[in-house]
């Protein structure tokens, strides 16, 4: 897992949030909606890096709640 912030990875039937480096989930959730929700939460609270994995473990979305190096341009 790269950096500081939240993961949302599967967990067997179940989806888990963890803070990247840590051996233990902080939640185990029925559903990957109630998951993201929870870690987004989290993210928001700790302006850090939210990562959304897919069944197969790869990561399919990501978002900042932090100060953005590269914020868009618009």
């Amino acid at each position: 897992m790269s950096k500081k912030g939240q993961h949302v990875v599967p967990n067997g039937e179940k989806w888990s949030v963890r803070k990247a480096g840590a051996s233990r989930a902080s939640g185990t959730y029925d559903t990957q909606r109630e998951a993201v929700d929870k870690a987004r939460e989290i993210a928001r609270n700790q302006q850090t890096e939210l990562y959304i994995h897919g069944r197969d473990g790869r990561i399919r979305e990501r978002n900042s709640y932090g100060s953005d190096p590269f914020p868009p341009k618009g």
